[in-house]
Protein backbone atom coordinates (compact mmCIF):
# COMPACT_ATOMS: atom_id res chain seq x y z
CA UNK A 1 0.00 0.00 0.00
CA UNK A 2 1.63 3.20 -0.93
CA UNK A 3 1.35 6.27 1.58
CA UNK A 4 1.64 9.79 1.98
CA UNK A 5 2.98 12.49 4.10
CA UNK A 6 -0.42 14.19 5.93
CA UNK A 7 0.56 16.46 8.20
CA UNK A 8 3.55 14.70 9.48
CA UNK A 9 2.12 11.20 9.91
CA UNK A 10 1.98 8.82 7.33
CA UNK A 11 -1.07 7.66 5.89
CA UNK A 12 -2.53 5.24 3.68
CA UNK A 13 -3.58 6.79 0.32
CA UNK A 14 -6.38 4.69 0.62
CA UNK A 15 -8.76 5.33 4.04
CA UNK A 16 -11.38 3.07 4.78
CA UNK A 17 -14.38 5.47 5.33
CA UNK A 18 -17.68 4.28 7.64
CA UNK A 19 -21.09 6.08 5.56
CA UNK A 20 -21.46 2.39 4.25
CA UNK A 21 -20.69 0.05 5.89
CA UNK A 22 -21.96 -3.88 5.15
CA UNK A 23 -25.37 -4.40 6.58
CA UNK A 24 -26.91 -7.73 7.13
CA UNK A 25 -30.66 -9.00 6.20
CA UNK A 26 -32.43 -6.93 8.96
CA UNK A 27 -30.88 -3.49 7.76
CA UNK A 28 -27.99 -3.35 10.63
CA UNK A 29 -24.46 -3.15 10.13
CA UNK A 30 -22.75 -6.31 9.53
CA UNK A 31 -20.45 -7.02 12.34
CA UNK A 32 -18.98 -10.20 11.03
CA UNK A 33 -18.39 -9.17 7.90
CA UNK A 34 -17.01 -5.89 9.05
CA UNK A 35 -14.75 -7.68 11.07
CA UNK A 36 -13.07 -9.87 8.02
CA UNK A 37 -12.69 -5.97 6.06
CA UNK A 38 -11.05 -4.48 8.95
CA UNK A 39 -8.93 -7.42 9.30
CA UNK A 40 -8.41 -7.54 5.33
CA UNK A 41 -7.68 -3.45 5.19
CA UNK A 42 -5.47 -3.72 8.14
CA UNK A 43 -3.16 -6.37 6.80
CA UNK A 44 -3.45 -4.59 3.18
CA UNK A 45 -1.71 -1.36 4.56
CA UNK A 46 -5.02 0.79 5.28
CA UNK A 47 -4.51 3.20 8.26
CA UNK A 48 -6.88 5.92 7.75
CA UNK A 49 -10.36 5.17 9.31
CA UNK A 50 -13.35 8.01 9.24
CA UNK A 51 -16.47 7.96 11.02
CA UNK A 52 -19.02 10.74 12.25
CA UNK A 53 -21.28 11.22 14.83
CA UNK A 54 -24.35 10.53 12.50
CA UNK A 55 -23.37 7.67 10.25
CA UNK A 56 -25.41 4.95 10.51
CA UNK A 57 -27.49 6.78 13.22
CA UNK A 58 -23.84 6.77 15.32
CA UNK A 59 -23.70 2.77 15.02
CA UNK A 60 -20.74 3.53 13.01
CA UNK A 61 -18.60 4.92 15.75
CA UNK A 62 -19.35 1.58 17.50
CA UNK A 63 -18.72 -0.87 14.95
CA UNK A 64 -15.85 0.49 13.75
CA UNK A 65 -14.72 0.46 17.65
CA UNK A 66 -15.19 -2.90 18.17
CA UNK A 67 -13.85 -3.64 14.58
CA UNK A 68 -10.35 -1.82 15.52
CA UNK A 69 -10.00 -2.85 19.10
CA UNK A 70 -7.99 -5.94 18.59
CA UNK A 71 -5.36 -3.66 17.10
CA UNK A 72 -2.69 -1.14 18.78
CA UNK A 73 -4.06 2.24 18.90
CA UNK A 74 -1.07 3.72 17.50
CA UNK A 75 -0.82 1.01 14.25
CA UNK A 76 -4.51 3.30 12.69
CA UNK A 77 -5.13 6.55 12.29
CA UNK A 78 -9.35 7.77 13.24
CA UNK A 79 -11.09 10.49 11.86
CA UNK A 80 -14.40 11.35 13.67
CA UNK A 81 -16.50 14.79 12.77
CA UNK A 82 -18.56 17.40 15.28
CA UNK A 83 -21.94 17.32 13.27
CA UNK A 84 -22.71 21.39 13.34
CA UNK A 85 -24.96 21.09 10.09
CA UNK A 86 -27.78 19.49 12.46
CA UNK A 87 -27.00 21.25 16.20
CA UNK A 88 -30.02 22.24 17.74
CA UNK A 89 -30.54 24.35 20.79
CA UNK A 90 -30.22 21.51 22.69
CA UNK A 91 -27.00 20.19 21.85
CA UNK A 92 -24.15 20.43 23.94
CA UNK A 93 -21.04 20.60 22.17
CA UNK A 94 -18.92 18.96 25.31
CA UNK A 95 -21.10 16.49 25.39
CA UNK A 96 -21.24 15.19 22.19
CA UNK A 97 -17.50 15.39 21.69
CA UNK A 98 -17.42 13.21 25.01
CA UNK A 99 -20.13 10.35 23.77
CA UNK A 100 -17.87 10.55 20.34
CA UNK A 101 -14.63 9.68 22.52
CA UNK A 102 -16.79 6.95 24.17
CA UNK A 103 -18.91 5.74 20.80
CA UNK A 104 -15.17 5.00 19.51
CA UNK A 105 -13.29 3.90 22.70
CA UNK A 106 -10.18 6.36 22.55
CA UNK A 107 -9.01 9.13 24.50
CA UNK A 108 -8.16 11.48 21.55
CA UNK A 109 -8.96 11.91 17.30
CA UNK A 110 -6.08 12.15 15.26
CA UNK A 111 -8.33 14.14 13.09
CA UNK A 112 -11.17 15.56 13.62
CA UNK A 113 -13.65 17.81 11.27
CA UNK A 114 -16.00 20.07 10.99
CA UNK A 115 -19.03 18.12 9.40
CA UNK A 116 -20.42 19.74 6.32
CA UNK A 117 -19.38 23.07 6.22
CA UNK A 118 -22.26 24.19 2.95
CA UNK A 119 -24.43 27.34 2.38
CA UNK A 120 -27.39 25.92 4.84
CA UNK A 121 -24.43 25.51 8.29
CA UNK A 122 -21.63 27.99 7.74
CA UNK A 123 -23.64 30.43 9.85
CA UNK A 124 -24.12 28.10 12.63
CA UNK A 125 -20.85 27.20 12.80
CA UNK A 126 -19.65 31.09 12.97
CA UNK A 127 -22.05 31.15 15.23
CA UNK A 128 -20.54 32.62 18.76
CA UNK A 129 -23.86 31.16 20.58
CA UNK A 130 -22.04 27.52 19.80
CA UNK A 131 -18.21 28.24 19.66
CA UNK A 132 -17.93 25.31 18.20
CA UNK A 133 -14.32 26.35 16.47
CA UNK A 134 -13.07 27.86 19.83
CA UNK A 135 -14.25 24.24 21.53
CA UNK A 136 -12.43 22.14 19.34
CA UNK A 137 -9.12 24.59 19.37
CA UNK A 138 -9.05 24.13 23.14
CA UNK A 139 -9.69 20.24 22.52
CA UNK A 140 -6.88 19.83 20.22
CA UNK A 141 -4.81 22.01 22.75
CA UNK A 142 -6.07 19.34 25.39
CA UNK A 143 -4.22 16.87 23.37
CA UNK A 144 -7.85 15.01 22.61
CA UNK A 145 -7.72 16.25 18.72
CA UNK A 146 -4.44 16.22 17.27
CA UNK A 147 -5.13 17.82 13.83
CA UNK A 148 -8.24 20.05 12.90
CA UNK A 149 -9.97 20.38 9.59
CA UNK A 150 -13.29 20.32 7.70
CA UNK A 151 -15.61 18.72 5.69
CA UNK A 152 -17.54 20.28 2.97
CA UNK A 153 -19.54 19.96 -0.13
CA UNK A 154 -20.00 24.32 -0.41
CA UNK A 155 -19.36 26.21 -3.56
CA UNK A 156 -15.83 28.11 -3.70
CA UNK A 157 -16.94 31.72 -2.92
CA UNK A 158 -18.65 30.02 0.76
CA UNK A 159 -15.70 27.94 1.49
CA UNK A 160 -13.13 30.98 1.02
CA UNK A 161 -15.25 32.86 3.34
CA UNK A 162 -15.36 30.00 6.05
CA UNK A 163 -11.56 29.67 6.01
CA UNK A 164 -11.26 33.29 6.57
CA UNK A 165 -13.31 33.23 9.51
CA UNK A 166 -11.54 30.39 10.78
CA UNK A 167 -7.87 32.35 10.86
CA UNK A 168 -5.61 29.83 9.79
CA UNK A 169 -6.72 26.98 12.36
CA UNK A 170 -7.75 24.70 9.94
CA UNK A 171 -4.94 22.20 8.70
CA UNK A 172 -6.61 19.72 6.52
CA UNK A 173 -10.25 19.31 4.16
CA UNK A 174 -11.72 17.11 2.81
CA UNK A 175 -13.98 17.33 -0.51
CA UNK A 176 -15.85 15.79 -2.84
CA UNK A 177 -13.73 15.15 -6.20
CA UNK A 178 -13.62 12.44 -8.73
CA UNK A 179 -13.10 12.92 -12.73
CA UNK A 180 -16.73 13.86 -13.39
CA UNK A 181 -16.49 16.71 -10.49
CA UNK A 182 -13.44 18.00 -11.36
CA UNK A 183 -15.76 20.42 -13.73
CA UNK A 184 -19.37 19.45 -12.53
CA UNK A 185 -19.08 20.78 -9.15
CA UNK A 186 -16.42 23.06 -9.36
CA UNK A 187 -13.90 20.37 -8.18
CA UNK A 188 -10.76 22.08 -9.85
CA UNK A 189 -11.33 25.50 -8.56
CA UNK A 190 -12.26 23.67 -4.98
CA UNK A 191 -8.44 22.46 -5.19
CA UNK A 192 -6.58 24.91 -6.80
CA UNK A 193 -7.82 27.32 -3.70
CA UNK A 194 -6.57 24.51 -1.18
CA UNK A 195 -3.34 23.74 -2.60
CA UNK A 196 -2.74 27.28 -2.43
CA UNK A 197 -3.38 27.43 1.20
CA UNK A 198 -1.72 24.71 2.11
CA UNK A 199 -4.24 22.60 2.88
CA UNK A 200 -3.82 18.65 2.00
CA UNK A 201 -6.44 16.99 1.10
CA UNK A 202 -8.94 13.94 2.28
CA UNK A 203 -11.09 13.12 -1.02
CA UNK A 204 -15.08 11.85 -0.37
CA UNK A 205 -17.12 10.31 -2.84
CA UNK A 206 -14.43 9.05 -5.48
CA UNK A 207 -17.00 7.28 -7.20
CA UNK A 208 -19.85 9.56 -6.61
CA UNK A 209 -21.78 7.35 -4.74
CA UNK A 210 -21.09 4.18 -6.68
CA UNK A 211 -21.74 5.95 -10.02
CA UNK A 212 -18.70 5.71 -11.54
CA UNK A 213 -18.00 1.95 -10.12
CA UNK A 214 -20.21 1.59 -13.77
CA UNK A 215 -19.77 3.11 -17.23
CA UNK A 216 -22.40 4.01 -20.08
CA UNK A 217 -21.80 0.89 -22.83
CA UNK A 218 -19.65 3.13 -25.27
CA UNK A 219 -17.78 4.93 -22.48
CA UNK A 220 -16.92 1.56 -21.09
CA UNK A 221 -15.84 0.31 -24.28
CA UNK A 222 -12.94 2.58 -24.34
CA UNK A 223 -11.95 2.56 -21.22
CA UNK A 224 -11.16 -1.66 -21.33
CA UNK A 225 -9.35 -0.72 -24.77
CA UNK A 226 -7.07 0.94 -22.81
CA UNK A 227 -6.94 -1.12 -19.17
CA UNK A 228 -9.15 -4.27 -19.70
CA UNK A 229 -7.77 -5.79 -16.72
CA UNK A 230 -9.01 -2.85 -14.55
CA UNK A 231 -12.11 -1.66 -12.91
CA UNK A 232 -14.09 1.23 -13.81
CA UNK A 233 -13.45 2.35 -10.02
CA UNK A 234 -9.78 1.84 -10.18
CA UNK A 235 -10.08 4.68 -12.92
CA UNK A 236 -11.37 7.30 -10.60
CA UNK A 237 -8.90 6.27 -8.25
CA UNK A 238 -6.15 6.84 -10.31
CA UNK A 239 -6.91 9.49 -11.62
CA UNK A 240 -7.32 11.23 -7.97
CA UNK A 241 -3.60 9.54 -7.20
CA UNK A 242 -1.88 12.19 -9.76
CA UNK A 243 -2.94 15.20 -7.83
CA UNK A 244 0.24 15.70 -5.73
CA UNK A 245 -2.15 17.48 -3.18
CA UNK A 246 -4.52 14.44 -2.29
CA UNK A 247 -3.10 12.88 0.37
CA UNK A 248 -6.13 10.03 1.28
CA UNK A 249 -9.02 9.07 -0.93
CA UNK A 250 -11.68 7.48 1.00
CA UNK A 251 -14.00 4.44 -0.08
CA UNK A 252 -17.04 3.45 1.60
CA UNK A 253 -16.72 0.17 0.82
CA UNK A 254 -19.25 -1.91 1.71
CA UNK A 255 -18.44 -5.50 0.51
CA UNK A 256 -15.07 -7.71 0.56
CA UNK A 257 -15.46 -7.41 -3.19
CA UNK A 258 -14.80 -3.54 -3.27
CA UNK A 259 -12.07 -3.49 -0.70
CA UNK A 260 -10.24 -6.25 -2.63
CA UNK A 261 -10.69 -4.21 -5.93
CA UNK A 262 -9.40 -1.25 -3.86
CA UNK A 263 -6.47 -2.69 -2.50
CA UNK A 264 -5.75 -4.26 -5.38
CA UNK A 265 -5.71 -0.67 -7.12
CA UNK A 266 -3.60 1.04 -4.31
CA UNK A 267 -0.85 -1.50 -3.81
CA UNK A 268 -0.09 -0.99 -8.09
CA UNK A 269 0.52 2.98 -7.54
CA UNK A 270 0.31 2.90 -11.54
CA UNK A 271 -0.30 6.81 -12.27
CA UNK A 272 -2.39 7.49 -15.00
CA UNK A 273 -0.92 8.41 -18.29
CA UNK A 274 -1.71 11.45 -19.91
CA UNK A 275 -3.58 9.67 -22.61
CA UNK A 276 -5.69 7.72 -20.38
CA UNK A 277 -6.15 11.53 -18.67
CA UNK A 278 -7.38 12.82 -21.35
CA UNK A 279 -10.05 10.06 -22.71
CA UNK A 280 -11.27 10.01 -19.39
CA UNK A 281 -12.05 14.04 -18.90
CA UNK A 282 -12.86 13.57 -22.18
CA UNK A 283 -15.60 10.95 -21.87
CA UNK A 284 -16.84 13.03 -18.68
CA UNK A 285 -17.71 15.80 -20.67
CA UNK A 286 -19.67 13.62 -22.98
CA UNK A 287 -21.92 11.76 -20.17
CA UNK A 288 -22.57 15.29 -18.75
CA UNK A 289 -24.06 16.60 -21.65
CA UNK A 290 -24.23 19.83 -19.76
CA UNK A 291 -25.31 23.41 -21.05
CA UNK A 292 -21.92 25.45 -22.01
CA UNK A 293 -21.81 27.97 -18.79
CA UNK A 294 -18.17 29.34 -18.06
CA UNK A 295 -19.67 31.73 -15.25
CA UNK A 296 -18.35 34.65 -16.98
CA UNK A 297 -21.28 36.19 -15.12
CA UNK A 298 -22.35 38.55 -17.74
CA UNK A 299 -25.78 37.01 -17.56
CA UNK A 300 -26.06 38.25 -14.22
CA UNK A 301 -25.88 42.44 -15.03
CA UNK A 302 -29.19 42.90 -16.10
CA UNK A 303 -31.05 40.14 -14.49
CA UNK A 304 -33.84 42.41 -12.78
CA UNK A 305 -34.25 39.43 -9.84
CA UNK A 306 -30.87 39.37 -9.79
CA UNK A 307 -30.61 35.88 -9.67
CA UNK A 308 -26.78 33.56 -9.31
CA UNK A 309 -27.70 32.21 -13.03
CA UNK A 310 -24.07 30.75 -13.52
CA UNK A 311 -24.88 28.31 -9.97
CA UNK A 312 -28.19 27.75 -10.80
CA UNK A 313 -27.15 26.30 -14.06
CA UNK A 314 -24.19 24.62 -12.47
CA UNK A 315 -27.11 22.71 -10.30
CA UNK A 316 -29.38 21.79 -13.65
CA UNK A 317 -26.24 20.75 -15.25
CA UNK A 318 -25.77 18.14 -12.02
CA UNK A 319 -29.22 17.08 -11.59
CA UNK A 320 -29.63 16.50 -15.24
CA UNK A 321 -26.53 13.92 -15.04
CA UNK A 322 -27.23 12.38 -11.85
CA UNK A 323 -31.18 12.50 -11.51
CA UNK A 324 -30.56 13.16 -7.71
CA UNK A 325 -27.92 15.35 -5.44
CA UNK A 326 -27.87 15.48 -1.66
CA UNK A 327 -25.32 18.14 -2.16
CA UNK A 328 -27.22 20.17 -4.63
CA UNK A 329 -30.44 19.29 -2.55
CA UNK A 330 -29.23 20.81 0.62
CA UNK A 331 -27.51 24.11 -1.27
CA UNK A 332 -30.87 24.88 -2.37
CA UNK A 333 -32.69 24.47 1.01
CA UNK A 334 -30.09 27.25 1.59
CA UNK A 335 -31.30 29.62 -0.83
CA UNK A 336 -34.02 32.49 -0.11
CA UNK A 337 -37.49 32.11 -2.12
CA UNK A 338 -36.42 35.15 -4.74
CA UNK A 339 -33.41 33.92 -5.22
CA UNK A 340 -34.67 30.12 -6.20
CA UNK A 341 -34.88 29.11 -10.21
CA UNK A 342 -39.02 29.22 -9.82
CA UNK A 343 -38.28 33.31 -9.06
CA UNK A 344 -36.89 33.59 -12.85
CA UNK A 345 -39.74 36.23 -14.97
CA UNK A 346 -38.08 34.68 -18.28
CA UNK A 347 -37.71 38.22 -19.81
CA UNK A 348 -34.19 36.61 -21.86
CA UNK A 349 -32.12 39.65 -20.94
CA UNK A 350 -29.69 37.31 -19.57
CA UNK A 351 -29.90 34.69 -22.67
CA UNK A 352 -29.36 38.16 -24.84
CA UNK A 353 -26.14 38.46 -23.22
CA UNK A 354 -24.67 34.80 -23.23
CA UNK A 355 -21.35 34.58 -24.85
CA UNK A 356 -22.67 30.41 -25.47
CA UNK A 357 -26.12 31.46 -26.95
CA UNK A 358 -27.87 29.26 -24.26
CA UNK A 359 -31.54 29.45 -23.51
CA UNK A 360 -31.34 30.12 -19.88
CA UNK A 361 -35.05 31.13 -19.27
CA UNK A 362 -35.84 27.80 -20.43
CA UNK A 363 -33.38 26.24 -18.12
CA UNK A 364 -34.45 27.88 -15.18
CA UNK A 365 -38.26 26.76 -16.03
CA UNK A 366 -37.23 23.26 -16.00
CA UNK A 367 -34.93 23.24 -13.08
CA UNK A 368 -37.77 23.65 -10.27
CA UNK A 369 -39.23 20.15 -11.44
CA UNK A 370 -35.55 18.74 -10.90
CA UNK A 371 -35.17 19.24 -8.10
CA UNK A 372 -38.37 18.23 -6.34
CA UNK A 373 -37.92 14.90 -8.31
CA UNK A 374 -35.21 14.59 -6.53
CA UNK A 375 -35.65 11.35 -4.27
CA UNK A 376 -32.91 13.39 -1.89
CA UNK A 377 -35.31 16.97 -2.39
CA UNK A 378 -37.76 14.80 0.12
CA UNK A 379 -34.60 13.87 2.35
CA UNK A 380 -33.81 17.02 3.08
CA UNK A 381 -37.11 18.61 3.77
CA UNK A 382 -37.69 15.23 5.92
CA UNK A 383 -34.35 16.53 7.88
CA UNK A 384 -35.60 20.36 8.16
CA UNK A 385 -38.86 19.56 9.72
CA UNK A 386 -36.69 17.06 11.99
CA UNK A 387 -34.52 19.74 12.99
CA UNK A 388 -37.28 22.00 13.72
CA UNK A 389 -38.75 19.88 15.80
CA UNK A 390 -35.88 19.29 18.09
CA UNK A 391 -35.41 23.06 18.11
CA UNK A 392 -39.19 23.77 19.31
CA UNK A 393 -38.27 20.78 22.12
CA UNK A 394 -35.33 22.56 23.16
CA UNK A 395 -37.11 25.74 23.56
Amino acid sequence: MFTNDLLGKEVSRLGFGAMRLPLGADGRIDEALLQQMIDCSMAGGINYYDTAYVYHSGFSETALRDALKKYPRDSYYLANKFPGHVIADSYDCEAIFKEQLERCGTDYFDFYLLHNVYENSVNTYMDPRWNILEFCKEQKRLGRIRHLGLSTHARPDTLERFLDYTDGSMEFCQIQLNYMDWTLQQGNVKYEMLEKLGLPLVIMEPLRGGKLASMPEEAGRKLKALRPEESFASWSFRYLMNLPNVKVVLSGMSDMAQLEDNLKTFSSGIPQTAEEKAVLEALAEEMQDALPCTRCRYCCDGCPMELDIPMLIHAYNDLKYSGSNMVIAMQFDAIPPEKQPDACIGCGACSAVCPQGIDIPAAMAELPGLIKKSPNWAEVCRQREEERKRIQAGQ
